[in-house]
């Protein structure tokens, strides 16, 4: 076969159930191992998907296309840039944990009388500039949960609403921010249907703004509201003072400034890492919160320091999704998604502004939670299909972006039981002093951001609150008599997570609906 004509489809013996063969195994595992079993183990999470793919593999039509197909979506541009930004900011974490800036804030807070719900608060207010800054809500949550999560316990705050605040707000970020791949991710799946291109990136965030706002106004209250009711706060504290703890943590300040202004001007989460990592050691060693064995040593036979540390930390994640993306390969070469979207056009449901939108957000509610929560490969996934669904009613690109990203950045993130993030984010409170260690479950009910964004969009489509339409040569229209409705035959695939091009919007032949 030439490298240059398009892979036959992956056929199954069992129908197109066999695709899903691997997904309905993971989904089942985890929901046996962590809420039966109450077992939070990331591992036995990748060993379920691995063992679902090989039950899935003899099913396949063509053993060896099967595992190329898995091979196919781990081998994809999307999938190996995520794995190597999670090794590198596995890096971070772990040198931010090792020289205790936690501590700092200890002091910081205890000093200005800060504690209990309002650390909660102004936690979430912070680390939704970082996720903003950074434009990666898993760096933001790395980089977060060993600065303000032990900090946050030991000041009185209740450490369920303080984990959901930290992801909160780098969920925020992956909402909102600009250069995140969940946002160029949205935008670009829109296509223009009056003219060429699709959506603009920096449209999609200017009117997205209505939405993200007004959901983090809503989360802050209640975490300060809520958190207030519930923390300890002073008498938490009461016993402690700033002299208990050491203020020396805070130069590495400094790293994390760093971080997030490489972030700002290069727009690179890679150079902003390098530039943290590097910053980061010559500070801890000036002050003296880092020692050389710190960085690479060696203890009773083993090796030890932040570097060795955080791959080690790491590993568990990259395996998870990698196993995800092995899913994501065969579902695609499956051709699930584009007898997906022909049933849905097809069907002749999708008839009003509405009824669409419904669609576009019940679709990557779905996909996400098929998927782990893992929302950039999903919106990578489903984006064409909102895309086709959205423009049958004359959905400008910009609000059909929006509603898909922000069902999948609210509830899409944090569906209990299977999201990665709340896997992450249990993880990630381990080894953290004396703050405890919590369950996937426990922090979903303190996630407020995913679920107040996920309440704001739904009335947004129940009362067409900031829907709009393409009109003339891509006007944004709010009357649907002034849309221009193109019927939609198109015949491409969708956008894959290989990194194929989107297909060329076609010059429509128009026809204005009044």
């Amino acid at each position: 076969m030439s490298k240059d004509q398009p892979a036959a489809p992956l056929v199954f013996r069992i129908g197109l159930f066999g695709a899903f063969i691997a997904p309905i195994v993971f989904v089942v595992s985890t929901i046996m191992f962590f809420v039966v079993l109450r077992a939070f183990d990331m591992n036995a999470l990748t060993a379920a998907a691995l063992a679902g793919l090989f039950i899935a593999a003899p099913f396949a039509r063509g053993y060896e296309s099967f595992w190329a197909a898995a091979a196919k979506g781990i081998s994809s541009k999307t999938s190996v840039t995520l794995l190597l930004l999670l090794f590198s900011i596995g890096l971070t974490s772990s040198l931010i944990k090792s020289t205790g800036i936690s501590e700092g804030f200890i002091w910081l807070s205890l000093s200005i009388g800060v504690h209990g719900g309002l650390f909660i608060a102004i936690t979430f207010a912070a680390v939704c500039a970082i996720a903003m800054a950074t434009a990666s809500s898993l760096g933001t949550m790395f980089t977060a949960f060993p600065i303000f999560y032990p900090a946050g316990v030991i000041l009185g705050a209740d450490p369920v609403l303080l984990a959901g605040a930290i992801l909160s707000g780098a969920l925020f970020g992956d909402n909102l921010a600009p250069i995140s791949d969940s946002t160029v991710i949205s935008s670009t799946t829109q296509r223009y249907r009056t003219r060429e291109g699709t959506a603009e990136v920096p449209g999609v965030v200017g009117s997205r703004l209505r939405y993200s706002l007004t959901a983090a106004t809503i989360a802050f209250c209640l975490f300060l509201g809520i958190g207030t009711l519930v923390s300890p706060g002073g008498s938490a504290v009461s016993d402690v003072s700033p002299d208990d703890f050491s203020a020396q943590g805070l130069w590495m300040l400094i790293a994390v400034v760093v971080l997030l202004g490489t972030a700002i001007i290069t727009r690179n989460i890679f150079k902003a890492v390098t530039a943290g990592l590097v910053s980061g050691i010559i500070v801890g060693l000036l002050s003296g919160v880092l020692e050389p064995s710190g960085i690479v040593g060696v203890k009773d036979d083993a090796i030890t320091g932040f570097l060795v540390g955080g791959v080690a930390n790491i590993l568990p994640i990259i395996g998870l999704n990698v196993v995800i993306f092995a899913m994501l390969g065969v579902l695609e070469s499956a051709g699930v998604l584009d007898r997906l979207v022909d049933k849905v056009v097809s069907s002749g449901w999708v008839t009003t502004p509405r009824r669409a939108e419904i669609a576009i957000g019940s679709g990557i509610l779905a996909t996400t939670t098929l998927f782990a929560g893992v929302n950039g490969p999903s919106m990578l996934v489903f984006g064409p299909i909102a895309d086709r669904i959205g423009a049958q009613v004359g959905l400008h690109p910009y609000r059909r972006a929006n509603v898909m990203d922000c069902f999948a950045l609210g509830l899409g993130s944090v569906v209990p039981v299977v999201s990665s993030f709340l896997f992450i984010a249990s993880l990630l409170t381990a080894d953290q002093g004396t703050a405890p260690v919590l369950d996937p479950m426990s922090i979903f009910t303190g996630s407020f951001y995913p679920l107040v964004l996920t309440c704001v969009i739904a009335v947004a489509v129940a009362t067409g609150w900031g829907r709009r339409y393409e009109g003339i040569d891509s006007a944004l229209e709010k009357s649907q008599a002034n849309a221009v409705i193109v019927p939609d035959h198109d015949t491409e695939q969708p956008l894959n997570p290989t990194g194929a091009s989107l297909p060329q919007t076609k010059t429509p032949q128009t026809s204005t609906q009044h």
